[in-house]
């Protein structure tokens, strides 16, 4: 609205360049690409409204066009570091010490790790079951040392037999390992351990970033990573969840 007043256009009868100027207003503002889409969805959906009221029959934002923010996603939405992840763990309960384990070294969604039953997890031979991750399909995933004796204590404590499972005071469900039913719940639990050890929680898909650049430099292949994340497409884990460090290829080079 204020733009549409500084530059004195009609809002029911915008000429055919306001809309792009409207965008190039904003990008030269220093707005990143993404909220300017916002932006433009925005204002589309306020056309469409006015469309349907009879108001006007412009549709000015139809033919705009906003550029493609480049940036990679790891980026902008960078992975926690080790630091991070072991300031947290100090001050974690054990229920989210373990759903760290399974974010940031089995690299599983977060929707993933709560959905997880007892029958899906060995831990004698390093491997868990992902029954319906993304686009529903399933695989195996492999999981690390310190995650598989994080299991055997977890198991220990709460599954089936354990002490907290049996005395009438059980606080997960009989098949599943966690007591959080709904995501909500596992991120207001992570947020209280991530205060106490003065991180800023982002979410638990830094954790899953940080499972796959970690990956990634010690075996430095995508197609691997990528099947551990449970990625489709290599070019997901590339933008995303994944990046080789700058010097990477120093060593390589060493003898040229």
């Amino acid at each position: 609205m204020d733009y549409a007043a500084g530059q004195a256009i009609n809002l029911l009868r915008p000429g055919r360049h306001d809309a792009q100027g409207y965008i190039n207003h904003l990008l030269a503002a220093g707005r990143k690409p993404a909220g300017v889409q916002l932006k433009v969805a925005a204002a589309s959906c306020l056309y469409r409204a006015l469309r349907w009221a009879g108001a006007t029959d412009a549709d000015p934002f139809r033919d705009t066009r906003v550029p493609k923010d480049r940036t990679p996603g790891i980026i902008k939405r960078p992975p926690y570091t080790e630091d991070e992840l072991a300031d947290v763990l100090e001050h974690a309960d054990v229920h989210v010490k373990f759903l760290l384990f399974l974010t940031a070294h089995a690299g599983l969604r977060i929707s993933e790790a709560l959905a997880l039953r007892w029958a899906d997890l060995d831990e004698q031979a390093r491997h868990l079951l992902v029954r319906s991750g993304k686009g529903r399909k399933a695989r195996v995933v492999a999981i690390s040392t310190s995650l598989a004796r994080a299991a055997r204590h977890y198991r220990g404590l709460y599954g089936p037999g354990g002490p907290e499972h049996t005395d009438g005071r059980r606080t997960t469900p009989h098949d599943h390992l966690f007591r959080y039913g709904h995501m909500m719940t596992a991120r207001y639990h992570a947020q209280k351990a991530f205060g106490a050890a003065g991180v800023p929680f982002r979410g638990f898909h830094p954790g899953r970033k940080y499972a796959g650049t970690r990956l990634l430099r010690q075996i430095k292949d995508f197609g691997r990573v990528a099947a551990h994340l449970g990625h489709e497409s290599v070019d997901t884990t590339r933008r995303g969840y994944a990046q080789l460090a700058a010097d990477d290829l120093k060593d390589d080079l060493s003898s040229w």
